[in-house]
């Protein structure tokens, strides 16, 4: 008997072992995925009947990145990686905060590898697909799976769910990244190899994931007039996930508000001169921090202009963006205007409501329905509004700024932060280089550049014109909110983004709602210098309270 009870037990375990084994089989490895061009002809014509002459295209992809390169260095990670696993992780993943991601992942519904691996996944899937790829990224981190592998061997019940540990983030192709190219869009930065950006560091050492870079409008938009934004050479044209080749996708980070919106990434980075951070996430329905100059560090990025540059959050959610700015904080000796912007601004953030918060409110504005509706909803719930009219103030010598900046600045950055490998000196330089074929490195022209060189500006004169503007931009709104004792002056998109510039003064755009076109459209925050913690507690009450946010229909 008791033989018989041994061979029993005996097949038993060669059964359970044959399971196990046939458990732990690798799943059948995966077609790779193969983007191919297309005849751009139809769809160009399309857009030549488009109202916005900035909408008329020349080109939809590059004439120099061929898209595969993306991706192809990742594939093998994506081998095993179906379809089902991908549909499997979009309820932990899809339109979810960063808060709602790290609990799912100390849950173990999904690993920081898997979170990692989606994002590829999602990436390759459509811009491999001519008919809804949106030319959003630039570059994938080569070593982000790997990186992400290590995160996950750190116990989870000690993360903090409102931090980027883990998350993969996208830096907007102007930010200098270790192992990654830095190309601001231009083929004379194409082969840039740099070392990390301060900001860069700064995430990387609370342990984000870098996923890769993000599209833009070609040397931060500074290069041609009048053409379509969200264009450059090295990435093509970035189009907008809400009306593909219809609505703009915003600049010049449209690389970044495109990728956020369409959930290609947790988060991204952008920078801003003049709303490149504000335009792109009202025109995606992503919410964009523009902070005060010197809250975030320049140093290692591409600039026009020192003094109106900065990086800042654009994300799905006001928490995250909060995170993300947390992430980010830190005094470079490097940059002059730096400082040391401690705390922490999320448990104050989603605390916040709007009763009795004060906001002056454009009479003019009123009569667009988003607008008044969003103005309604706030005072329904205590907020409280003053209907002002602000003067029509001109910003004289503003293109001026810019224009000596940028002679200025970027043979600063060339010398200092690029590559060797890059062979431009200057502005000159570039304009030569770019002039050597017209229709693959400029097809929109480079007027602004040219202008630049035309600008002979003394030092003098640029201070006062500085001085001068700075004085009239803060005027503009501090008339009102001191009179009023506002918290906020309330704008759409980026109306006011000139005059929050050169005041040097904070601003926060959250989605407001979409057109009858369904065109995206942003409530816009503007407070005085340092404002930030005020202006993301306004701004998670309103988004709070009003939700309006939608994951673009064909990328769901």
């Amino acid at each position: 008997m008791r033989k018989i009870l041994f061979v029993l037990f005996m097949i038993f375990i060669l059964i359970s072992c044959k399971k196990e084994k046939k458990a732990q089989l690798p799943k059948e490895k995966q077609p790779r995925v193969v983007w191919q061009s297309y005849d751009e002809t139809q769809d160009l014509a399309a857009t030549q009947k488009l109202e916005k002459d900035r909408m008329h295209l020349k080109l939809v992809n590059s004439k120099v990145l061929d898209k595969n390169d993306i991706w192809k260095i990742l594939e093998p990670e994506l081998d095993y990686f179906t379809e089902e696993k991908y549909n499997s992780l979009k309820e932990f993943i899809l339109e979810k905060d960063i808060p709602s991601i790290q609990q799912n992942v100390k849950d173990g519904k999904l690993t920081y590898e898997e979170l990692t691996l989606f994002y590829i996944y999602r990436i390759r899937k459509y811009e491999s697909d001519n008919g809804l790829s949106l030319n959003a990224v630039i570059s994938l981190n080569p070593e982000v799976v790997n990186q992400a592998r290590s995160l996950d061997e750190a116990d989870k019940s000690t993360i903090d769910i409102n931090s980027v540990y883990g998350m993969p983030i996208l830096l907007k192709d102007n930010i200098n990244t270790k192992k990654m190219l830095t190309t601001a869009g231009a083929i004379a930065f194409q082969n840039n190899s740099t070392e990390n950006a301060f900001i860069t560091n700064r995430l990387l050492l609370n342990n984000a994931l870098i996923l890769g870079k993000a599209n833009l409008s070609e040397w931060a938009y500074f290069l041609c007039s009048g053409c379509p934004v969200g264009y450059s050479a090295i990435g093509g044209q970035t189009l907008n996930p809400y009306g593909r080749m219809v609505f703009e996708t915003g600049g010049s980070s449209s690389g970044s508000g495109v990728a956020v919106a369409a959930n290609f990434c947790v988060a991204a980075v952008g920078t801003e001169t003049s709303g490149s951070i504000l335009s792109p996430s009202s025109q995606n329905s992503v919410v964009g921090l523009k902070p005060t100059i010197g809250m975030l560090s320049r140093t290692g990025i591409v600039p026009i202009s020192s003094t109106l540059d900065t990086p800042g959050p654009m994300t799905k959610s006001v928490v995250d963006n909060a995170i993300l700015f947390n992430a980010m904080l830190g005094k470079d000796i490097l940059d002059k205007s730096s400082i040391a912007a401690g705390g922490n601004f999320v448990p104050a953030t989603i605390t916040a409501t709007l009763e009795k918060k004060r906001f002056g409110v454009i009479k003019e504005y009123l009569k667009d329905p988003l607008y008044k509706a969003a103005v309604d909803n706030i005072v329904a719930v205590g907020g409280e509004v003053v209907e002002i009219e602000p003067e029509q103030t001109q910003l004289p010598g503003f293109l001026t700024i810019l224009n000596i900046d940028m002679k200025n600045d970027l043979p600063e950055y060339i010398k200092k932060h690029a590559g060797n490998d890059v062979k431009i000196k200057n502005i000159e330089d570039a304009i030569a280089f770019n002039q050597k074929d017209t229709l693959i490195r400029i097809p929109y022209g480079q007027q602004l550049f040219e202008g630049i060189i035309k600008d002979e500006t003394t030092p003098e004169e640029l201070y006062k014109i500085k001085e001068d503007l700075q004085k009239v931009a803060r005027n503009y709104f501090d008339q009102h909110i001191e009179k009023h004792n506002l918290d906020a002056v309330l704008s759409i998109n980026n109306y006011h983004a000139g005059y929050a510039a050169v005041a040097k003064y904070p601003a926060l755009t959250v989605p407001m709602g979409y057109t009858d076109k369904g065109e995206p459209k942003g409530l816009t925050f503007i407070a005085k210098s340092f404002s930030e913690a005020k202006l993301l507690q306004i701004g998670y009450a309103y988004e709070k309270l009003t939700k309006e946010r939608k994951s673009p229909e064909k990328y769901n």
